[in-house]
């Protein structure tokens, strides 16, 4: 991943500005704050061992008064492996140009991942898992998360496992209901999952 250059970056957003003059030096300040990150180079600063995956890339077609239009459509996930995750896509007529809008969104959808041991068979007390059963949707995709014990490992889809490794997550059983062959609403229904453990019901 490659680093934020500060003397050519030009925020356009008041957080951007306070991130580079160094008055906000931690992403959990920026959602203690509930703050909306809108430029992805706030999370290249903050987040300087972020890593990105490819999920999918795909061949859409849209219809026009002109005629079909092709676009490439990929599906990016991003984490530091550490407790922060997120997942974008985007689409362009240029593979390169479709990977680099969805590398964008998915900084800018990243979120903070509540991590622990909620499995009554481990009780460790170290973050290796979710703290208790979470569930997330995304289209026909219904995702469960549920607590394991320690050496278990990611029992998931493929999709589903590059999401949890990148957020940090590594011991986990799941469950799932859908199309999970759709790439994109099984990344995302991972990841409204994970958006759960910090979710709490009033």
């Amino acid at each position: 991943m490659s680093v934020v250059d500060l003397s050519l970056w030009e925020p356009k957003t008041q957080l951007g500005r306070l991130v580079r003059e160094g008055k906000v030096r931690s992403i959990d300040e920026i959602f203690a704050n509930n703050w909306l990150i809108k430029e992805p180079e706030i999370v290249d600063i903050l987040l300087p061992g972020l890593r990105q995956e490819l999920l999918n890339i795909n061949l859409v077609q849209r219809q026009t008064h002109a005629g079909e239009r092709n676009q490439f459509q990929a599906v990016v996930a991003v984490g530091n492996e550490d407790g922060y995750v997120g997942v974008g896509v985007g689409k362009a007529r240029q593979v390169r140009q479709a990977i680099e809008k969805a590398t964008r969104e998915a900084k800018l959808n990243i979120i903070p991942v509540r991590r622990g041991c909620g499995s009554w068979k481990c009780s460790c007390d170290e973050p290796h898992s979710v703290p208790f059963i979470v569930r997330g949707k995304a289209g026909s995709v219904d995702m469960t998360l549920i607590p394991a014990p320690k050496g278990v490992g990611l029992v998931a889809g493929d999709v589903a496992k590059v999401v949890l490794r990148l957020a940090g997550v590594r011991d986990v059983w799941t469950k799932t209901k859908g199309d999970t062959r759709t790439t994109l609403n099984f990344a995302f229904a991972t990841f409204n999952a994970l958006r759960s453990t910090y979710y709490f019901r009033t």
